[in-house]
Parts: C-alpha cells; structure tokens; sequence
C-alpha cells in the first residue's frame, strides 16, 4: 500500500475511534460469474435512499435514517460505480440487464442517523459513511494463489480438467508439448490461449474454479508475459530456460505484480463483505459444476482473511472482515414455496465455507435473495392439482411466460452427495432454469426496486451499523 494511502487509512481509522470524523464503513461485493453483482449493489443503493421496501432493515423501520444520499466518489483511483446509468436501464421503458462487473469500481452513502444516547443530547445528529466496493468474483478466486506455487497449482487446475469443458483441446495441446524443452514464446502462447480458452467454455458451462481470473478478463494486460503461461506437470530438475521454469516465473510475476496489488490496495481493505452464488444455476448445469461450486466457494473463504480485528489494527487498515453474507441470488424464479428449500440447499452446500469463516471469529450468515424482483407468483392446474408457478418476461423474445422450474428436495443430501461422488444419476436433472428480464416498473414515492429479502441481507451486513 502507498505511504498516502496508509496514512489515509490511519487517519480515517484514528479519527473514527477518537470521535474527530464520521466513521467509514466499506463493503465488498463480489460473485462468481452471472451472479448479479452490478443490480445487488444498484438496488440495495436505490432501497437504501428510498426505504419503503426495507422494512426487515431496522433502523430503516424505527426512523433512525433521517436521510441517505450519494457523496462525490472517495477514492481518486478507482472508477465511480455508475449507478444512474444501471438504475435508468432497470427502470426504463424497456428495462434491460446492465453490463457486468469488468473492473473495480466504487461508491460512497452517506447516512444521517438520529441521535442515540446521553451523548446524543450534545452531538445531535450522526453520519456513516457506506463506500460499496465492487470488484469482479474472478479476480477473488485468484486470493487463492496467493499461498499457492505453480507447482501446487498446476497440479490442482489438471486435477480438475476430466469432464470439463474445452479440457480435450488443452490437454491435446499440453501432449505435444515438452515442459523441460527449452522456453519456446510460440509455445508458451499456444499452451495460453488453449488454457484460457478452456477457461472461457467452462465458465460459460455453469463451473466456477476459472484460475487465474484475469485470463478470462485481461484488459490491458492481454498479451503480456504475466498472462502468458499455463498449468504443466511437475518437472523436478527443470533447467533454467526451460519452458517450466518460465512459466513458473511468469506465474510468480503475475501473483506478485497483478494479485498482490489488488489484495493490498483493495481487498485487505474491506469490513464487511457480501458473495453473491447463483446457486440454482449451478444446479441447472449438472452435477459436476455443482460440486465445483461448493468446493469453490469452501476454497475462497480462505482469502477474506475473516474474523474480528482490534481497534489498533483498524486504525492502521489492517481490517480483518467481520461479517460475511453468502447470498444465493434470483430467488424470484421460485415459488415462495420453494424457498425455504433454496435456503436449506444454500446453508447446506455452504456449510464449508460458513465454517471456515466462523472458526476465524467473523459473523456469517447464508440466505436466498433477489435484488430485483422480476417474477409474479401464480398457480396453474395441472392434472387436477394445483402446480405453483412464477410468471415473468423472457430475456430476448419479451414473451410473458408461466415457469415451473422443478420441485427442490426437502433433504440437501439428495443433491449434495450424488454430486460429491460424480454420479450420473441425479436429482438435479430435473431442475431447469428461465432467463428472466427485468419487468417494466411503475414505483411509488419513496420506493425503491421489488426484492425478496434485501432488507435483511442489509440489517445483516450494516444493520448494527445504523442503530
């Protein structure tokens, strides 16, 4: 971290606690990939200005906001999050899904809170200050390589390959290829742009372990050496201008150069920090990407370094996050019926990862949400019986369709074992998924965007904050 940048912190982090400034909270928001991190943090602002929507948000209840509002953007380094331009897309009359996180971004809210307490009488008024850290959930899995060489992690991302897809063209490619043989760059960019390739094929098929994120978006970087290389197999001995050894290199440039950065500058900075799953769309993808997720999502908890940080140690930006929200998304393409069991499968394939945080101290929570509502709830019958159903627009055709998207079971187990032991008989085939589009809005003074349980994922994540 730069000398102006600590001292900022530091002196952020002092005047907080002596009394002298308002205090600064920042929450991360990340997700894996089509998760919904651009309309969560859209729609959390827009229910957090306008909070008729927010009941289960306490202090939005009782009165304690008196007011919220957009401050000029704090950080002169990182990119304002545009959120007029993504709210005006999801309210317009042809409301349309904004583009997706490619980059960090950042936005600040301001609170003026009622005054509590005996010192309440003197000081009148407080203010908290919400900077909403956006940043793309590939670049957390890369967190990961962090304690991790290339050799471990080479062997790891092989490991992985069988079943997934674009493996095939990777692997063919890897067979013709001689890790010992003296570096050849032809070689080094061909072993790339096959291994990114495979990357892109898997995401797009529901799989969430996609390493090193920056491959799937480079940027400026595309080309570089530092995104140049791929896995290989261990060759103990590999001399020193061998194609292994600088791959190796470039692997260690790129954690060194590109992820170290980020952690120090952005992440290590974070208080609290929501993770957006698409839990239901990991289910439509199979078995396979299902248990990829759940192993993913057990892995990443190790990098949010969670758990409560003393008060000497926040001064000096050395936070250690201290509530984490694991938020399973687009619970709108359920029957409320359905949602105690979305949140049962949620907790279930979440647990690891739960436990990893609350064994570090940090607060953790796991719940199914949709930051925006894009469904109606129906009954149709079928067969004499009643069938539960959401109604809603498909994205692309506009068509207004009824969607059943199969029963979740009661039991967690029957989807979480058959896709930890790879077997070819599943319950989750029977699940499928609609691509809903936002639903033109007619909103209300003082309402903000239709959700299901964004008012208490914010009491969760802020909510002591604001009393």
């Amino acid at each position: 971290m730069g000398a102006g940048r600590w001292i900022g912190d530091l002196g952020e982090g002092l005047g907080s606690q002596l009394g002298l400034a308002d205090p600064v909270v920042r929450l991360g928001v990340t997700g894996l990939s089509r998760a919904g991190k651009t309309v969560f943090i859209t729609s959390l602002v827009a229910n957090l200005m306008d909070r008729g929507r927010m009941p289960q948000l306490l202090a939005a209840a009782d009165g304690t906001i008196e007011a919220a509002w957009l401050q000029p953007q704090p950080d002169d380094t990182v990119a304002r999050f545009a959120y007029e331009e993504h709210l005006a897309r999801l309210t317009g009359p042809e409301p349309a899904w904004p583009e997706g996180t490619s980059r960090i971004s950042q936005l600040r809210l301001s609170f003026r809170l009622a005054p509590r307490g005996i010192s309440g009488l003197w000081r009148g008024a407080r203010r908290l200050h919400l900077d909403i850290v956006d940043y793309p959930g590939e670049w957390l899995l890369d967190l990961a390589l962090m304690e991790r060489g290339f050799a471990d992690w080479s062997a790891g991302m092989l490991a992985l390959l069988p079943g997934r897809p674009g493996a095939g063209d990777y692997l063919a490619a890897l067979a013709a290829t001689d890790p010992a043989a003296p570096f050849d760059p032809v070689v080094a960019e061909r072993l790339a742009r096959a291994w990114a390739a495979h990357l892109r094929a898997a995401r797009a098929a529901g799989f969430s372990d996609c390493s090193p994120g920056r491959f799937l978006m480079p940027g400026d970087l595309e080309g570089s050496p530092a995104l140049t290389f791929a896995p290989l197999p261990d060759v103990p001995g590999a001399g020193r201008r061998s194609l292994w050894r600088e791959c190796a290199r470039r692997y260690d440039a790129y954690r060194a150069r590109i992820v170290t950065p980020f952690f120090r500058d952005h992440f290590a900075r974070i208080d609290r920090q929501v993770v957006l799953v698409d839990v239901l769309g990991a289910l439509a993808a199979g078995p396979a990407a299902f248990e990829d997720l759940r192993r993913t999502m057990a892995g990443l908890m190790a990098a949010f370094r969670p758990g409560r940080s003393a008060w000497l140690a926040r001064m000096v930006g050395m936070r250690r996050i201290g509530r984490v929200l694991l938020a399973a998304t687009k619970a709108d393409h359920l029957h409320h019926s359905q949602h105690p069991r979305l949140v049962a499968l949620t907790e279930a394939l979440l647990r690891e990862a739960r436990d990893r945080a609350d064994f570090a101290g940090a607060r953790t929570a796991a719940m199914a949400i949709a930051a925006l509502r894009t469904t109606v709830e129906d009954e149709l019958r079928r067969d004499g019986e009643l069938l539960p159903v959401v109604r809603g627009r498909l994205e692309g055709s506009g068509r207004q369709v009824a969607f059943h998207p199969g029963d979740l079971p009661e039991d967690p187990r029957r989807l979480l074992v058959p896709a930890r032991e790879g077997a070819a008989d599943w319950p989750g085939r029977a699940h499928a998924m609609a691509g809903f589009a936002p639903a033109p809005l007619t909103l209300r003074p003082g309402e903000g965007l239709p959700h299901i349980r964004l008012d208490r994922a914010a009491e969760f994540l802020i909510g002591d904050l604001l009393r």
